[in-house]
């Protein structure tokens, strides 16, 4: 039984290598965060980087119980749409727990800051096209891009014509860790 747990851990561990090799996400990456998520609820093996089930802390933070949240070390659209604050990780337990093993978050691993995800955001933030701000929705605050996906996303349907056309919403949101590419 040993063995096998190994087995898993270093299959999850392949597939979060293999899919680092694309910057951008994509498919790839949300088949591996998919394939993650299965693991660490089929008996808490095997959570991002091939460790056992993240630690969720307790319920101290300023906004623990809200329904969003506001731990930084997972993403998904069971994240807050406010800024992330390093005082928040580990402390909203309930909110975070309940959308991890709802899907709706994934772990990206106990080594992540506000320094470290703005290093990891401005590399991206340069190899995206962010296009103009001529669409028929730029600048309200929220994107309507649909390369992108998350919490700073908008409520209505995306169009066609919105694709690359939102940018300062967009790159705000993205920076700020509320929004991935697809």
């Amino acid at each position: 039984m040993e063995l096998r747990k190994i087995q898993v851990a270093l299959a999850s561990l392949a597939l979060v290598s293999l899919s680092a090799c694309n910057p951008f996400g994509g498919q790839q990456q949300q088949q591996a965060d998919a394939q993650n998520q299965k693991l660490a609820l089929a008996g808490g093996q095997a959570a991002a980087g091939g460790t056992a089930a993240p630690d969720f802390g307790d319920d101290n933070g300023q906004f623990s119980k809200d329904g969003e949240c506001d731990d930084m070390r997972f993403q998904g659209p069971g994240m807050t749409s406010t800024p992330l604050l390093d005082q928040d990780i580990k402390h909203d337990a309930s909110d975070c727990r309940s959308a991890f093993e709802q899907g709706r978050l994934t772990f990206k691993g106990d080594n992540v800051s506000s320094a470290s995800l703005a290093s990891t955001a401005q590399d991206q933030v340069g190899r995206i096209q962010w296009g103009d701000d001529n669409g028929s929705f730029a600048n309200d605050g929220e994107c309507d891009d649909k390369r992108f996906a998350g919490a700073g996303m908008t409520s209505t349907p995306l169009l066609d014509q919105d694709v690359q056309h939102d940018a300062t919403d967009c790159r705000t949101a993205f920076e700020q860790g509320r929004l991935q590419l697809r």
